[in-house]
């Protein structure tokens, strides 16, 4: 997380009280380890699990990172207590699964590093001290290197594989695969972050329909 990006989001936190807000949807897409799509009232919202930071999916561990996440929401009714919304406009959030707290069970499994604000969460410290210490996960090896640090040495190797193979409940893509049958730029790059057909994205430049998405470049 850049020093920007990281100060976007404590000054959303802290001054976004009107933020706050707990509700119940389907956990319809895992985009990685700390990101998923829930369906809320007919749409998509994109969460972001608060208080931690998986590996990107080009990482290692950055795909057991996401097959974990998937585990443990695809398909669920999960309970999003939202914190704060980020510069991306996703909901920073604790989501909970049939009593599990995911943003704790990532980081025990060793699937993520905990994030908290000034590393002040002890009971996320303690499991990943608990996940260090078992050798879980990303802790095998001596040299896991935080996603922070991973993105400024690829960042074009991560900004492609931002965009690419999100976990999907089948239901939640239908049948579009193509850029005729796409209605916008809008429904076209909600299909290509959702379902990942490569025919939307020929060139794999992260802009799906080259008619359709013209002014995007």
């Amino acid at each position: 997380m850049s020093r920007l990006r990281c100060l976007a989001y404590v000054l959303l936190l802290v001054g976004g009280p009107a933020v706050a807000a707990e509700f119940s949807g389907k956990a319809i897409a895992v985009l990685d380890g700390d990101t998923l799509l829930v369906q809320r009232g007919g749409k998509p919202v994109k969460v972001r699990l608060a208080e931690m930071d998986a590996p990107e999916k080009a990482q290692p561990y950055g795909a057991a990172s996401q097959k974990s996440l998937a585990e443990l929401v695809m398909g669920q009714q999960i309970r999003v207590a939202v914190h704060a919304v980020d510069n991306y406009g996703r909901l920073i959030a604790t989501v909970r699964v049939n009593g599990i707290n995911a943003n704790h069970e990532q980081v025990r499994r060793g699937m993520a590093w905990e994030y908290s604000r000034f590393h002040s969460n002890r009971e996320l410290m303690a499991l990943q001290r608990e996940a260090q210490q078992a050798k879980r996960g990303l802790w095998v090896g001596e040299n896991a290197v935080e996603p922070s640090q991973w993105r400024k040495q690829h960042s074009a190797t991560a900004q492609y594989h931002a965009a690419a193979s999100p976990t999907v409940a089948p239901a939640a893509c239908g049948s579009k695969r193509r850029c005729s049958q796409m209605s916008s730029c809008e429904e076209a790059k909600r299909y290509l972050e959702l379902c990942g057909p490569k025919s939307l994205d020929s060139d794999r430049d992260g802009i799906p329909c080259e008619k359709l998405c013209a002014g995007e470049k």
